[in-house]
């Protein structure tokens, strides 16, 4: 019983000292490199849908059959073009996020805690600043 619960906590030890490793130059870069493609795939994603919500909201305005029912289809294009902005930034914020802390995995101890939590900053920033250009369009 003894040498299992030792085994537990060596292996526990190992895996822990393994978190504060520091990955090399060339995994960091390969994983830079991942989280940026993946990232403008999902910025190219949110575009996309925004530019089609909005192609949506402007093709009812359109064919509305009243001059109120023009008015609130032209509102529902200004907010449905408000919304895929957001959409969009916050994506954009997410991808910078996501390459920002694989840059911080090249870090050890501290300097990583202290870069992980400027990049969580920024992130936090950036979609309020998206909120509240949202909020202001609408």
């Amino acid at each position: 019983m003894k040498l299992k619960v030792l085994w537990m906590i060596a292996a526990a030890g190992l895996a822990l000292a393994g978190c504060n490793r520091s990955e090399t130059t060339a995994e960091t870069e390969r994983d830079v490199t991942k989280a940026a493609a993946e990232g403008q795939e999902e910025v190219a994603e949110a575009q996309s849908e925004a530019t089609k919500d909005v192609a949506d909201a402007r093709e009812d305005a359109m064919t509305a059959d009243s001059t109120d029912d023009a008015a609130d289809a032209a509102r529902d294009t200004s907010e449905e073009q408000a919304k895929g902005e957001y959409k969009v930034a916050v994506a954009q914020a997410e991808a910078n996020h996501k390459v920002a802390n694989e840059k911080c995995e090249a870090m050890q101890g501290d300097t990583r805690d202290a870069c992980k939590k400027e990049a969580d900053a920024q992130l936090e920033r950036a979609k309020a600043q998206a909120e509240q250009l949202r909020n202001n369009a609408g």
